[in-house]
């Protein structure tokens, strides 16, 4: 099968991430210059796929792209071509429209597909290698939170955000005697919250995996005021709640496969501080898409590159249907229909929660 391969394309999907245009440079470099392959780029994701728009990737058009974050394919996270909003007789229908696609690809000579994305990025691309494209998968998430690879691309640029932001935090809080809180993105996985608040010297850190006690948050900041500190550093996951409460959802999407968009918590949060502490000043902070943008770390870039590498390699020996991952400090690969839908959770009793514990950093419970 291998030999056949003369022309393979790639596309982006999900939220944009640090190291999705290190992942793009490397697969068309080693593509072209490995292999001699042919390569283009769906634009905006799969509805760049349905729509046929795609442009050429060259060595060119991947030069200088290493360090930006973003992608320069655009991405999309809305369009599931499995069920598709089309218009039909003025009215808005799903459809499944996958058919269109596979017959793009047929069109255009394209002989292997590789999908960059996340969770529902990659169960679509599971479900066009079911209808027989050739397809690769990259894992791309600054959540962290996919089971099959210890770490997904993105995280790491993502932490260093966070952790500069807390350093930053830690000044004016001490200056002004305040509680600062900072939420951190995740959704429904603590890793951002968790490493950023270790590395960022928090006081207490609340993850999605460990629902907090309002009052066990007092009585760490009140323990700290008798120990002469006289402010506190609060990391929130987006995803965390209370033993008594629920998520905070900032919006409801209603075109997106995944419609529900956490956010807020730290306000909340504020507030029921504010009826239990009044000596302190409380401030929240709400890092959002901070966290997406800007350059990419080292660590990305490296990462990056290791799995756009990898995955022309998966195309070259004809092992479709996978995803690249790491294991330990290996690139392997895992099969794209045990990938899906299984994620990667904060261990409230795992070895990095302990250590957080023994030097004193509370979660709340």
């Amino acid at each position: 099968m291998a030999e056949k391969i003369k022309k393979i394309a790639l596309l982006t999907g999900g939220g944009d991430c640090p190291g999705l245009n290190a992942v793009i440079r490397a697969v068309t470099r080693t593509a072209i210059l490995q292999y001699g392959y042919e390569v283009v780029g769906y634009k905006f994701g799969y509805r760049g796929l349905y729509n046929n728009e795609l442009i050429p990737l060259t060595l060119d058009t991947v030069s200088g792209i290493l360090h930006r974050g973003g992608t320069i394919l655009y991405s999309s996270n809305k369009d599931n071509l499995f069920d598709y909003t089309v218009e039909e007789n003025g009215v808005s229908v799903k459809k499944d429209v996958s058919d269109v696609a596979v017959e793009n690809l047929k069109k255009e000579g394209i002989d292997a597909l590789v999908v960059i994305g996340g969770d529902g990025t990659l169960t679509s691309a599971r479900d066009f290698g079911r209808k027989g494209v050739n397809v690769v998968g990259v894992p791309k998430t600054i959540d962290n939170d996919l089971a099959a690879t210890d770490v997904t691309f993105g995280f790491n640029t993502a932490i260093d955000v966070a952790t500069e932001a807390l350093d930053r935090l830690h000044t004016t809080a001490e200056s002004h005697h305040r509680i600062m809180i900072c939420e951190v993105m995740g959704r429904n996985a603590g890793w951002i919250a968790l490493e950023a608040g270790i590395a960022g010297s928090a006081d207490v850190i609340l993850l999605p995996e460990i629902p907090y006690d309002i009052n066990k948050i007092v009585a760490k900041i009140k323990e700290r005021q008798k120990q002469g500190k006289v402010f506190s550093i609060i990391v929130v996951a987006e995803g965390a709640k209370s033993l008594d409460g629920e998520v905070v959802v900032n919006k409801v999407v209603a075109d997106s496969p995944d419609p529900i968009r956490l956010g807020g918590i730290a306000n909340k949060l504020a507030y029921d501080l504010e009826q239990l502490i009044k000596d302190n000043e409380i401030r929240s902070t709400i890092l959002g898409h901070i966290q997406r943008g800007g350059n990419t770390s080292t660590y990305d870039r490296i990462l990056s590159t290791r799995y756009g590498v990898a995955a022309v390699e998966l195309i070259n020996e004809g092992k479709f249907g996978n995803m690249v991952c790491l294991k330990g400090n290996s690139i392997s690969y895992e099969s794209l229909e045990n990938v899906i839908g299984h994620t990667k959770n904060v261990d409230p009793n795992g070895e990095i929660v302990t250590v957080a514990r023994k030097i004193g950093i509370s979660f709340g419970d």
